[in-house]
């Protein structure tokens, strides 16, 4: 029994040893399973890759919107390390406290999942369409969905840059040497770079998409379609990615209103998906761009990046939602394809410009600014955040002629640095000149007629014992054989309160009026001395007569002791008074009327323009000189005054008095303009012709 009972526990052990180990291996086989089913990549967890040129790598500075996380469920996985950020970037620097494009970079880690925020290229690079691509899915898809982007782009490449045939020698011999330290930064293999991180992306998540903004290098390259899809089929294949199931989404250029630098490569990009069946474009139509016209600015590469997550969102059959907290769309001033840029601008810049119906465009970049105005003569128009830190603004229809005008910065006045300056307001002002048609052709240069010089001259003044200066325009003809012996009648110009002597030359075109009046025979050959006057610096005086007499009166005996001596020393006169005139706008024909007026043994000719002179009593203003109008006549040979339709200051009033005394004098009400330089222009014209005719 004993024997029997040991035999049945052999058996029973032997028998139950199996079933022990077939346990352990299930266990074992379980434990592995599970780990395997861990291991299996996240079907919820959608990647994009993204690669090209400038416009992906992003040029524009990031700005508090795109340097705060969306959250954990838009992630980068960064391609390469953290380097120092160079703080001259554009993209470096922030106003704002909080994120920076270089803090953002600091705890990141080259293939290594990370919150997703700007710069998402590399350290050291600006804003880009992924930004918002990647918000806009977050927004669009469901919550238990994430993103992840894994980014690689070179400034400036070319798609041969992304072709494991032809890197090698592109990296050695054709890059430029700028681009040297973007290729190393991917180990001088930018493509390499983004397949080996996409295989270790796999491992997590499901790449669903491959995102291009590149062409702007090859525009105009006839095999770039071609290229771009060898690209992409490299990466299918190396990634073993069926194409009907992974797009290529193609950003298109720069625009600028048909005006973008590489405008060019539109019709290549639009017609890619000829090439590549699976390739959908993407419309950069209306995205604002820099001022460089080559890339974006903040505002477009966030519009665009929405464009490619939309497009994204449809194709994976969701609806397409707009993050929230996008900045606002900010309002773009378009300027018309007619629109010129301004005679006053400084070579080199675009702005200001003129358009055809006499509207003015300026522009201004002021990344600090909070607020802009441009001030046109006191009418202020408030210039609009265009992105970027630019600043755009545009006039309602200006009168043709030149305006002075000044922008402002949070309350400081200031000239553009865009525009030619000009005395007037009594400081340098920036000046814009809206033209007008054939009519204004008698103060343009004109081919064929001899140009006159206006010369710069110091001269000492023992009135005031010191130097001042003067400017003095010469016919053609003084420099040439014919004049060298010939004498010359004298018109002394002066300018308005607040202007200076290079007023009548810049701002007035003397030179160019004279000039075709000489040619043409209207006016004879004369020279013209414009000064000070004394009147550049502000009135002081108050409304009284007496600050008014004050105000440049220490100019006259400036004017009679030591100038027009020294004009007569040293330039070839006619020093007499039959051969000298003077006029003025403004205040300069207040002080006309006080020199002439008063010195008829010293001018014979007498001019004003908008003249300002107030308060006069015709019958006994200046010792009586209007009181006997025959013997006035004698002495003053021509007396000319004109005004604006819309002027503050008119002259009519005296002319009809002066007139009702027997004074002869000439008169014009220049149409449709005020107190500005076409009005003074246009006098000018008619003055001269009249003057120092019929004289020896």
């Amino acid at each position: 029994m004993n024997k029997t009972l040991k035999t049945l526990m052999a058996a029973a052990l032997l028998l139950a040893l199996p079933c022990g180990v077939s346990a352990q291996k299930k266990a074992a086989a379980k434990k592995k399973a599970k780990t395997e089913q861990k291991a299996q990549p996240d079907p919820n967890f959608y990647i994009f890759l993204c690669f090209g040129q400038s416009n992906m790598e992003g040029a524009a500075r990031p700005e508090a919107a795109d340097l705060a996380s969306p959250g954990p469920r838009f992630l980068l996985m960064p391609a390469v390390n953290p380097t120092p950020a160079n703080p001259q970037h554009p993209a470096a620097g922030t106003d704002q406290t909080g994120p920076t494009p270089a803090s953002n970079w600091m705890n990141r880690k080259m293939g290594e999942w990370c919150e997703a925020s700007a710069p998402l290229c590399r350290p050291n690079t600006g804003l880009t369409p992924a930004d918002w691509f990647g918000r806009t899915l977050v927004a669009s898809l469901p919550e238990h969905i994430k993103i992840g982007v894994i980014h690689v782009a070179i400034g400036g490449i070319d798609i041969k840059g992304f072709l494991p045939d032809s890197i090698k020698d592109y990296a050695e011999k054709k890059a430029p040497g700028w681009m040297k330290g973007m290729l190393a930064a991917y180990d001088n293999n930018p493509y390499e770079r983004l397949v080996t991180l996409a295989k270790k992306a796999q491992k997590d998540g499901v790449i669903k998409g491959i995102l291009m903004h590149q062409g702007e290098t090859n525009t105009g390259d006839p095999k770039w379609a071609g290229m771009v899809k060898q690209v992409y089929e490299n990466l299918c294949g190396d990634l073993q990615l069926k194409p009907e199931e992974v797009n290529l989404y193609v950003g298109n250029i720069v625009q600028a209103g048909g005006k973008g630098v590489c405008i060019g490569c539109k019709k290549q990009i639009d017609e890619l998906p000829q090439t590549i069946h699976t390739c959908q474009v993407v419309s950069s139509d209306d995205c604002s761009n820099g001022p460089d016209r080559l890339h974006f600015d903040a505002a477009g590469y966030r519009e665009l990046g929405c464009r490619y997550g939309e497009a994204v969102a449809r194709h994976l059959g969701f609806e397409p939602k707009r993050p929230a907290g996008m900045p606002e769309a900010v309002k773009k001033i378009e300027v018309p394809a007619d629109a010129v840029t301004a005679e006053n601008a400084i070579p080199g810049n675009e702005f200001p410009k003129v358009d055809s119906q006499h509207r003015a465009y300026f522009r201004i970049q002021a990344p600090q600014a909070k607020k802009v105005i441009v001030d046109i003569c006191n009418k202020k128009y408030e210039m609009v955040p265009q992105g970027n830190g630019v600043f755009m603004a545009v006039t309602d229809p200006l009168p043709v002629g030149f305006h002075y005008y000044f922008m402002n910065i949070d309350g400081v006045n200031f000239i553009d640095p865009a525009s030619e300056t000009y005395f007037g307001c009594n400081r340098e002002a920036g000046g814009l000149e809206v033209p007008e048609g054939p009519e204004g052709d008698y103060y343009r240069p004109q081919h064929g007629v001899p140009a006159g010089s206006v010369r710069s001259i110091h001269y000492y003044s023992n009135e005031q014992s010191k130097w001042r200066h003067a400017m003095v325009y010469t016919p053609a003809e003084y420099d040439q054989k014919q004049g060298f012996k010939k004498r010359y009648p004298v018109l002394y110009l002066q300018h308005g309160m607040g202007e200076g002597e290079t007023s009548w030359a810049l701002q007035g075109k003397m030179q160019h009026i004279m000039d075709n009046a000489i040619y043409k025979g209207e006016a004879v050959p004369m020279i013209v001395v414009m000064e000070s006057g004394d009147i550049k610096a502000p009135f002081g005086g108050g409304s009284n007569q007496a600050g008014r007499s004050e105000y440049g009166a220490s100019f006259y005996p400036v004017l009679l002791n030591d100038l027009i001596p020294y004009i007569d020393q040293n330039f070839r006169t006619k020093s007499d008074r039959d051969n000298r005139a003077m006029a003025g706008l403004s205040w300069g024909g207040h002080q006309t009327f006080d020199v002439v007026l008063q010195n008829l043994d010293k001018f014979a000719w007498l001019g004003t323009f908008s003249g300002a002179i107030f308060g006069l009593d015709v019958k006994t203003a200046y010792n009586g000189v209007f009181a006997n109008a025959d013997e006035f006549n004698k002495k003053i040979h021509y007396m000319y005054m004109n005004w604006g339709e819309h002027d503050f200051i008119k002259s009519a009033d005296i002319v009809r008095q002066l007139r009702e005394l027997g004074i002869k004098v000439d008169s014009s009400e220049s149409a449709g303009t005020a107190h500005e330089f076409l009005t003074w222009r246009r006098g000018l014209h008619e003055f001269i012709p009249h003057l120092f005719k019929g004289v020896k």
